[in-house]
């Protein structure tokens, strides 16, 4: 079972104007961000004008190089955008700026909003499981750059596909539970929550959180974000100080695989990661980007069956994903025909979630 692989094509397209426009915008938001210097500043430019037009050779990407950016596959057009967006700040060059996170001032800023000192407030109040859950599921919406992007919805959402019932049946004494994170910040602090529950009613002995190795995709977690998360969570809550201890005793396990930043879907990834997944439980796959390297980055009909599209993976998986761009799979049929008489952007803009699992 395969699906066309989701482009930049056609112009008015989810995938079209997230190049066409929030690129763009992220250039101008990483330029300001930080008191560059002007040899950054030209690099950015040129970038600016790159996305314009086809994409320059860079060392390690150079399958599509020469070709328009709409016209090859969205999921390896966003990440070269984000890998030439580190070249350019110097991220990886030796000098002051090598290892500069530039999206690290909204990173910073977002764990001082109202928003989510509101959010601690009230996890300091409700701690069921289930609320705990929905909190992370839905704290996929404060991506910082899917705020970039006209539409989004706000308030609550819909919950298209719950299996959650399951998800906790696997949660039961688990050994190991693999959670791979999205998002920094106010999604991530959730999902700390979510693992300190884990361990502290004992569903499971050991977590493996999966962050990225170096900055990707605006807001996306690092190490460095999960230790700022801990910082401002020990200021108003118990888990702070809770999950520091288990990560000092090593059942709080934080891993960077450089896979984490390819631009391909987990059907290609390499066999240490890939034993990894195996030996969990059950494997937490966390937030939009996830999901469509879960499923495959492709214009899937969105009844076809979480499980069937799965089916590769090693192991167990979850996914908590609220829908924030044209890939969806397992949506009931009565639910995809009532959707789409409604005439929303119903795939992309945040107004609607599922729990699947496999």
């Amino acid at each position: 079972m395969t699906a066309a692989e989701i482009t930049g094509n056609p112009p008015g397209s989810f995938a079209w104007g997230v190049l066409h426009d929030r690129h763009p915008r992220l250039i101008a938001q990483v330029r300001d961000g930080l008191p560059y210097p002007p040899e950054i500043g030209r690099a950015l430019d040129e970038l600016a004008e790159e996305i314009t037009g086809e994409i320059r050779p860079l060392p390690g990407w150079e399958e599509y190089a020469g070709r328009s950016w709409y016209d090859v596959p969205f999921l390896w057009a966003e990440s070269c955008f984000y890998r030439k967006l580190l070249v350019a700040v110097g991220y990886f060059a030796p000098g002051p700026w090598q290892g500069v996170d530039p999206f690290e001032p909204v990173k910073s800023a977002e764990l001082r909003t109202p928003e989510l000192a509101d959010d601690l407030a009230a996890f300091a109040t409700r701690s069921d499981e289930d609320a705990l859950l929905t909190a992370s599921l839905w704290g996929n919406r404060a991506d910082l750059g899917f705020r970039l992007s006209a539409g989004q919805a706000d308030g609550d959402g819909a919950l298209l596909v719950d299996q959650s019932p399951l998800l906790w049946s696997l949660l039961t004494d688990a050994d190991t539970v693999c959670v791979v994170a999205d998002n920094s910040g106010r999604e991530l602090v959730p999902d700390l929550l979510l693992a300190d529950h884990l361990l502290v009613t004992g569903r499971a002995a050991r977590i493996l959180l999966h962050v990225k190795p170096c900055p990707y995709y605006v807001s996306d977690a690092l190490l460095t974000d999960v230790v700022a998360a801990l910082r401002r969570l020990s200021e108003s809550h118990d888990a702070g100080p809770r999950l520091e201890r288990a990560m000092r005793d090593g059942r709080l396990q934080v891993r960077a695989h450089p896979f984490s930043c390819a631009p391909w879907s987990y059907h290609r990834m390499p066999p240490d990661l890939a034993a990894d997944f195996a030996s969990a439980t059950v494997t937490i796959m966390k937030g939009d980007l996830n999901y469509r390297r879960l499923v495959g980055d492709r214009r899937w009909v969105p009844t076809t069956p979480f499980e069937e599209v799965t089916a590769y993976f090693p192991g167990r998986v979850a996914a908590l994903r609220t829908m924030k761009c044209d890939v969806a799979v397992g949506i009931p049929a009565d639910a995809v025909a009532r959707l789409d008489a409604s005439g929303e952007q119903w795939r992309s803009n945040g107004a609607h979630a599922v729990i699947h699992v496999r």
